[in-house]
């Protein structure tokens, strides 16, 4: 397109003088003019020439000027010429209805005044030039549309017609684009009535509203979702006038669905802390009544005295397999759980499972039977882990199913593998839940299931422990109230079953010889509570709070065992063991790290800092004693089981 100083005209007019005039006139304001005297002329050099212009007078010898400006717009190659229709005045009106009626762009009566015939055909320019201007933009557009991840749409207000939408809709909406039922110009193509619709209703809204943005859901053909995020502005024209409305379509299915597992996630956290709070405020309650039953002052009966003291321990007991869950968990998904292999004799990994839930099965009278195979099994697997799988298993069976119920553990031997079965008919597992089951902290929403507690990370616990010997579980039930089915999957060893018979070490009273005990401890109660049973035992305590006040202790009481808390004010374990080993009065005593921190880090500071044995609270004050035994035992080195850790693991 040239620009309106140098624009090419086509002038026609069959009188030679008003022809002369008009091109003078057009001349002068700095166009480019061609002439044609007659209509078949006037074709040829549109043809031709190509004209931004054709000054086109009504009345020719030959063809008729109407029918000169219907040629011009039906043929493809010439229809976007401007077109500025002229005629006398006598005839003027109906001309030019019919000359606009024909195509014609404008019209001008004559005789024509210079400044407006020069005003009429700058003003026709202009309109082309931005109209060319926006057809380049809607091209560029496109180019750019064709070539991205994202769905770009262009709707036509005016006409109601859906000019545009992107190949990417394919893509997005799993459907074929295909050409529109109005498709006379290439920009239209067809897409589905319900999107066409949609479009439609957005320009509403930003006519109304000013903007246009939504989030919504689409559900493709072959049934798969997706999240979009649609946006839509308008495209004004020369005047401001929206021209057009342009859209976005994204797809945001990525970010929508962290959205929802964050606030999923975010829902069982919550669940979660509120269960934890419910768990661990249930075994306090029965503490402290115990407490107060052996308050000295009541001069209770040494029956309710052992009672109490029988609740204290299985409460505690129960904290404590709460917080080591919690501690699997933690390790199993920063990958720190080790096994330690070895031949598993089956038989023994589930009596040493039942002997753990047995107390759980007894309360709620349940029947447990167990189904074995003929011959000896085993397992290459770390024992421990074993039957805690098999116990959590029976664990939730015995939650799941009321009192009077029956459960039955099996074990069945494939190729290379042992299933081992744990069935109940207790109250089953929802349709929409047994997907879930495995999940960290899913549980189900049953009453019966929330009056038995728990933290839901039992059967979480053991498909991962499972998992990590190289096996796998599944989970099947018929529905509520048909009982559930839990299978775990073990690789079977090739070895015999082991039949030595375990042992337990046993320390005999009057073989324990006394011992001068430094305990260190800046807990009032914990260092008193362990003060009171060692004393018991007939050990000399000496109890300091801090670390300055055990190293200057230390001097004075030459202790032979010091039992050492890591977590003190002002110097830490890790310190105080270290200054001992280079004291001449500690460097020979038995260093016990007795804390709360737990982690293969933890262990191993304490082995670099001198402790012999690090055990994690609470512990069996059985340990404690075992291990000060030993360490008097002659022809025996001090440090006999290097880190050794809570419940007989090794750190």
């Amino acid at each position: 397109m040239t620009t309106p100083t140098h624009a090419l005209i086509l002038n026609v007019d069959d009188n030679d003088g008003a022809r002369y005039a008009k091109t003078r006139m057009l001349a002068r304001a700095g166009f480019d003019v061609i002439e044609a005297a007659t209509g078949n002329v006037a074709l040829e050099k549109v043809r031709e020439h190509s004209p931004d212009l054709v000054l086109l007078d009504v009345k020719l010898p030959d063809i008729n000027g109407l029918e000169v400006c219907r040629r011009i717009k039906l043929d493809p190659l010439t229809a976007a010429t401007l077109v500025l229709q002229t005629s006398a005045a006598a005839v003027h009106t109906i001309d030019k209805v019919r000359a606009l009626d024909g195509g014609a762009d404008s019209y001008l009566t004559e005789p024509i005044e210079p400044a407006e015939l020069i005003a009429n055909v700058r003003a026709l320019l202009r309109l082309r030039r931005a109209e060319s201007a926006l057809r380049e933009s809607e091209e560029r557009f496109r180019e750019l549309a064709e070539n991205i991840d994202d769905v770009f749409w262009m709707f036509d207000p005016a006409n109601d017609v859906l000019l545009y939408v992107s190949p990417a809709y394919r893509t997005l909406w799993g459907r074929e684009l295909a050409p529109f039922e109005r498709g006379a110009d290439h920009w239209t193509v067809g897409v589905h009535p319900e999107d066409r619709t949609r479009i439609a209703s957005a320009y509403e809204v930003l006519r109304r509203e000013g903007r246009y943005e939504e989030e919504y859901r689409i559900v493709r053909p072959d049934d798969t979702v997706r999240w979009v995020r649609e946006r839509a502005f308008p495209v004004p024209d020369a005047t401001g006038r929206t021209y057009r409305l342009a859209g976005i379509t994204t797809d945001i299915t990525g970010r929508k669905t962290g959205e929802l597992l964050l606030r999923e996630a975010d829902r069982r956290k919550d669940q979660f802390l509120a269960m934890l709070a419910h768990e661990l405020r249930n075994p306090l309650a029965p503490i402290r009544h115990a407490v107060e039953i052996m308050d000295p002052r009541k001069s209770l009966p040494a029956a309710m005295l052992d009672a109490a003291r029988m609740i204290v321990s299985r409460q505690v007991t129960h904290l404590s397999r709460l917080v080591d869950d919690l501690l699997d968990v933690s390790r199993i998904t920063q990958g720190k759980i080790t096994l330690k292999y070895e031949i598993v004799d089956l038989a023994t990994a589930i009596s040493t499972a039942i002997e753990t839930v047995r107390p759980a099965l007894d309360k709620k009278h349940h029947t447990l039977r167990v189904e074995l195979p003929s011959t000896p099994s085993t397992l290459l697997g770390d024992s421990v882990r074993i039957a805690q799988v098999i116990g959590n298993l029976l664990s939730n069976a015995s939650k799941y199913t009321p009192d009077g119920g029956t459960i039955v553990l099996s074990a069945e031997l494939g190729a290379g593998e042992i299933a081992i079965h744990v069935r109940d008919n207790g109250i089953g597992i929802d349709a929409d839940i047994l997907p879930h089951i495995f999940e960290l902290f899913v549980q189900s929403e049953n009453s019966l299931e929330r009056a038995e507690g728990g933290l839901g990370i039992g059967l979480s616990l053991a498909r991962a422990l499972v998992e990590l010997h190289g096996g796998r579980i599944e989970a099947h039930s018929a529905g509520i109230g048909q009982g559930s089915e839990f299978i775990a999957i073990w690789p079977q060893s090739l070895a015999p079953a082991s039949r030595t018979p375990l042992t337990k070490e046993v320390v005999v009273a009057d073989e324990v010889q006394t011992r001068r005990v430094l305990l260190v401890d800046d807990s009032v109660d914990a260092a008193s509570a362990m003060s009171l049973l060692l004393e018991t035992l007939g050990h000399e305590v000496h109890v300091a709070h801090n670390g300055f006040a055990a190293l200057e202790a230390a001097g004075v009481f030459a202790p032979e065992v010091v039992i050492l808390d890591i977590g003190l004010p002002g110097m830490d374990g890790f310190q105080i063991a270290r200054t001992m080993r280079e004291r001449a009065d500690t460097v020979g005593a038995l260093l016990i790290a007795l804390t709360g921190y737990g982690q293969a880090s933890d262990r191993q500071r304490s082995h670099e800092a001198g402790f012999d044995h690090h055990f994690v609270k609470p512990v069996s004050f059985d340990d404690i004693e075992r291990l000060i035994a030993k360490s008097g035992a002659p022809g025996l080195p001090r440090n006999l089981a290097p880190l050794q850790g809570h419940n007989g693991t090794a750190g």
